[in-house]
């Protein structure tokens, strides 16, 4: 009950600290292969918005399903901005269309959103790594953002250099799966190097 309560203290001031947030912004990626950049800005509201998504987490598992919630928002948003409101899950509904992404378009771009979370100090039990790299063989290859667990006690610094790195605690912050604006795949790094798949576009 204790532990508890201090969580609970914790997600309040978060969300104390949240309360009034300047403007951010992001360089959104698409046309595949990071071709095409757009700046969207986050206002005051959708960043308060964030943190009440995320403020609530008592855990690292309650945090990585907020993640999900948070970065698909992000992306919608975005989405309102940028021409990236036409993308579509996997490489083959969007191929072609202006806006469309690849994994490397998310990747690159759900890193630089998870990077803003963390640098409003909005994520109490992850830090946020380079994006991962998959290969199936040898030709297929697939990126993916990547955060991994703090470890008790660890420094918030988000110095990622100072941090010895565990992969059995990273976990895979996948948008590239589903359409514009749906939660983003979070799932233990392990499992997406194997090649799992939420669906079949790949």
């Amino acid at each position: 009950l204790r532990m508890s309560g201090l969580k609970w203290l914790a997600a309040i001031l978060l969300l104390c600290a949240v309360g009034a947030q300047a403007e951010q912004r992001v360089a959104v990626c698409y046309n595949y292969g990071c071709l095409a950049q757009a700046e969207v800005v986050y206002d005051d509201r959708q960043l308060r918005e964030l943190g009440e998504i995320l403020a609530p987490a008592q855990d690292a598992a309650e945090e990585r399903a907020a993640i999900a919630v948070a970065i698909g928002r992000l992306l919608g948003w975005a989405g309102k901005q940028s021409p990236i409101f036409a993308d579509r899950g996997g490489n083959y509904d969007d191929d072609g269309v202006n806006g469309g992404m690849d994994c490397i378009d998310h990747s690159t771009t759900t890193t630089r959103l998870l990077r803003l979370i963390e640098g409003k100090g909005m994520l109490r039990f992850h830090h946020v790594l380079d994006p991962a790299l998959r290969r199936r063989l040898f030709v297929f290859e697939h990126y993916s953002a990547l955060i991994e667990e703090r470890k008790p006690g660890s420094s918030d610094c988000g110095c990622d250099g100072e941090i010895e790195a565990d992969p059995s605690k990273q976990f895979v912050v996948d948008s590239w799966f589903f359409d514009n604006g749906h939660p983003a795949v979070v799932m233990p790094l392990a499992r997406w190097q194997s090649g799992e798949s939420p669906n079949e576009n790949e």
